[in-house]
């Protein structure tokens, strides 16, 4: 009895109320004040676009509707901040896709430079409904100064961005890179446009950023790159520090032989000096067994190397090859699907545009 009686008097002591902490009252910032990179052009239809409204029209309705997408573009900023938030305008109502996380299609990445100057990741922007998407990137930090990297998405559109800090909160621009420090420019397909990543930071493009520290611009067309010549003019207005030409995983043979040598000239005319990184198709990761895939990888290798040998005969300068043979790695682990990298593929492609951008840039 007494054991009974004493545990109705525990279960019935009122319940003490819990208050939800205050969500801190954010002060918002348009992203746009701030250090914007990997848009090659300001004349544009929408401020991250990336190519400019001039194209429309010239190049195939295609590769403008893919041009619309943010892939590679992203903000620099320092901030003395306890939470960092952020509020994006989103274009396309599909969030995510067959083989691209929701995440990296319509979401934001954050990252920090640490103590030791180095990028580290921090958090990302979830992208839950379409237009307008609201979210904490990262709370609880200590609100020192440091420098911070944003990540736009890479297959959806933003038509606005907002950086949200609580109120006593300073934010700046960042530092401006180095005054010899040209971009890097990459033109590919879906690979450089970066299916199957993660998120937006771990495209071998983005990761090459954080490497090198430089600006990168992001040419990627998925499914769409295809060293048209109407693409390549506009490639050309750009003055970066290397032109990166990786398209041969849209392209066969025949449209290698027709199209490599006259895009190298067109880049080279407007560039006299400029280095060009020629890129091998990467290999099919079912072409062990499947002997069409693996054809069409070695036709596709030696059209390539056959257009460098005819440029190199003609001493064009400053040109430089890439095999693909080691982009994905010897294991089969890289993909999602046999062909777009996983963050383990993209990490390999890395490390291999690494060894040869690394001498080409000093």
């Amino acid at each position: 009895m007494n054991r009974r009686r004493f545990i109705l008097s525990v279960t019935s002591l009122p319940l003490i109320a819990q208050t939800p902490a205050a969500a801190p009252e954010l002060e918002w910032h348009d992203a746009k004040k701030f250090t914007v990179e990997g848009l090659g052009f300001t004349d544009v239809k929408s401020p991250y676009d990336r190519l400019p409204a001039r194209a429309e029209g010239v190049v195939r309705p295609e590769v403008w509707n893919l041009s619309r997408d943010s892939a590679g573009a992203l903000v620099r900023f320092t901030a003395s901040t306890t939470a960092i938030h952020a509020r994006w305008k989103l274009t396309g109502k599909n969030l995510a896709g067959a083989n691209i996380t929701a995440v990296a299609a319509s979401g934001l990445d954050l990252y920090a430079r640490t103590d030791a100057g180095k990028w580290r990741w921090l958090g990302i922007g979830r992208p839950t409904q379409f237009p307008e998407n609201n979210d904490a990137l990262i709370t609880g930090i200590p609100a020192a100064p440091r420098e911070y990297m944003l990540y736009l998405p890479l297959r959806n559109g933003v038509t606005s961005l907002e950086i949200g800090l609580p109120k006593s909160a300073a934010i700046a621009p960042a530092p401006p890179r180095a005054a010899a420090s040209k971009p890097i420019l990459f033109y590919g397909t879906s690979i450089t446009h970066g299916i199957s990543a993660s998120r937006a930071g771990m495209t071998h493009v983005a990761m090459l950023g954080r490497t090198f520290e430089r600006e990168v611009i992001n040419l990627g067309f998925s499914g769409n790159g295809r060293m048209e010549p109407e693409v390549i003019k506009f490639v050309a207005e750009l003055n970066p520090a290397v032109f990166v030409l990786d398209c041969l995983p849209n392209m066969n043979a025949k449209d290698v032989q027709e199209r490599a040598v006259p895009g190298v000239k067109m880049l080279r005319a407007a560039h006299p000096e400029t280095p060009i990184l020629l890129v091998e198709d990467r290999n099919i990761q079912t072409g062990f067994l499947v002997q069409s895939r693996r054809t069409a990888n070695d036709a596709n290798h030696a059209a390539l190397r056959d257009a460098y040998a005819a440029l190199q005969q003609e001493k064009v300068p400053q040109l430089y090859y890439l095999k693909g043979d080691d982009l994905l790695g010897q294991d089969g682990e890289g993909t999602i699907d046999g062909s777009h990298p996983t963050d383990l593929g993209f990490t390999r492609q890395a490390a291999e545009f690494e060894r040869v951008l690394r001498p080409i840039l000093k």
